[in-house]
């Protein structure tokens, strides 16, 4: 059966369980067609119930989707796995700029922050009961939130935008509903999607945010959620333009149920300002994480919305963490209070590497894209072949298939930390590696 895996179990979640394993294994490859309901219940002496229960788990967590009489298959890109089975493995002596990282150089040193917030505590350790958000911390994010015309609403602290968003959405959707997601858009809430038994609508993106009209069109069709990158998008650089923001609200107040997250993760990384979306609809949301300006092991983020939601999420975080560290909030805190990242500076020198790469693929004929934040994304005609031959060449790229559901094929590429000097080479290498002639690279 299926090859060399045998599925096994007597009930659904032991059913469910065993192909969740042949998936994390391997053994059952993305596309892989499963034995229909009646013939696995027949070859595990089980009533064809118990086969479709374990199915259905399987489609609401994203391993595997149905499509009618053509049978269940593994999906293309399985949320068991996650977009890690595509990554690409850096030897020694291979450059690599695929990992979506800040640069450590442009980072805060930690230390004395923890250290100054450990001290602040000893006036009494936080206990069970406390306030879940750091007095301070709730006004300086309030007055920033303020400042960029984002809606007045509560606030909550959580571990990072994916854990922001997850919770968002598991307060509003149930397995089955639809959620517009942009397209190539950040891997880890790709995955996500689905993982929440949630079905994925794509959405197109160019320089200036998410394509109206293709906006409108999923709206119409009837999906319950819309996820928007403000500033820095991953993997494309897109920023919502002013332009763009009054096109999109006159969208979507048109359609006032859909829930509005907006992830505004580029936040002290960029200098362009916020067109914020947020209140056009009843239910929103808008998450701002301090890992690519900070440091991404602080794990914390900023989440403002409506009342609704934000009650919702803060009573299931109660059942469950509780809260964030409030010493890392303090920490946190310190590092505002002292001005510890320069926006400008930061802002500058990542727009400088983009634009040192992005102005060298230009010479060469190579089209590539990167208004804002750490990364480059470069269409090209062959991913698999670029990356290969990229990779053979001494640089590795990440590979777009992360990065899309059903947008064309291209490379990320990281110019975090990447010398302005290093981008003529760098663009001569990928250049090569689409084959463009000399003739054009220098036209």
């Amino acid at each position: 059966m299926l090859g060399e895996y045998r599925i096994e179990g007597r009930r659904a979640a032991e059913i469910a369980a065993s192909v969740e394993r042949g998936v994390a294994e391997g053994a059952l490859q993305p596309g892989q067609l499963l034995p229909p309901m009646r013939e696995l219940a027949a070859t595990l002496g089980v009533n064809a119930n118990t086969v479709a229960a374990a199915y259905r788990t399987l489609r609401e967590r994203g391993v595997i989707e149905t499509a009618g009489r053509r049978g269940s298959r593994v999906r293309s890109k399985p949320a068991t796995t996650g977009r890690d089975y595509i990554a690409v493995e850096v030897t020694e002596g291979v450059r690599d700029v695929s990992a979506g990282n800040p640069d450590p150089a442009l980072l805060p040193a930690l230390g004395p922050a923890f250290a100054a917030a450990a001290e602040e505590g000893d006036r009494g350790p936080v206990l069970y009961g406390d306030a879940a958000v750091e007095p301070e911390l709730a006004r300086r994010a309030r007055a920033d939130l303020d400042a960029d015309g984002v809606p007045d609403g509560p606030l909550a602290v959580t571990s990072g935008s994916l854990d922001a968003i997850e919770r968002v959405l598991a307060a509003h959707l149930r397995p089955g509903d639809t959620v517009a997601v942009e397209d190539p858009g950040w891997g880890s809430l790709l995955d996500l999607v689905p993982a929440l038994g949630l079905r994925t609508a794509p959405v197109g993106v160019d320089d200036e945010g998410p394509l109206v009209e293709e906006v409108r069109r999923v709206l119409e069709g009837g999906v319950r959620a819309l996820i928007v990158t403000d500033r820095a998008q991953n993997p494309t650089g897109a920023a919502v333009s002013a332009a763009r923001a009054r096109a999109l609200r006159a969208v979507l107040r048109r359609h006032p149920d859909v829930l509005l997250i907006e992830d505004d993760h580029g936040h002290r990384i960029v200098d362009l300002p916020l067109h914020p979306l947020a209140g056009t609809t009843r239910c929103w949301a808008l998450v701002r994480s301090v890992a690519k300006a900070y440091g991404p092991d602080l794990r914390l983020a900023v989440l403002t919305g409506d009342d609704v939601t934000l009650d919702r999420v803060r009573g299931r975080q109660r059942l469950g963490p509780g809260w964030v560290s409030r010493v890392t909030q303090r920490a946190v805190v310190r590092l505002w209070r002292e001005g510890a990242v320069d926006v400008r500076e930061v802002a500058g020198v990542y727009g400088r590497r983009r634009d040192a790469l992005i102005g060298a693929l230009a010479r060469r004929g190579v089209e590539a894209h990167g208004r804002s934040g750490l990364n480059v994304w470069v269409p090209v005609p062959d991913e698999t072949g670029a990356v290969a031959r990229l990779l053979q060449a001494g640089w590795a790229v990440a590979p777009g298939a992360r990065f899309r559901v059903g947008a064309p094929p291209g490379i990320r590429i990281t110019v975090a930390d990447l010398p302005e000097a290093d981008a003529e080479p760098l663009a001569e290498v990928i250049a090569t590696a689409l084959g463009r002639s000399a003739e054009r690279r220098y036209v």
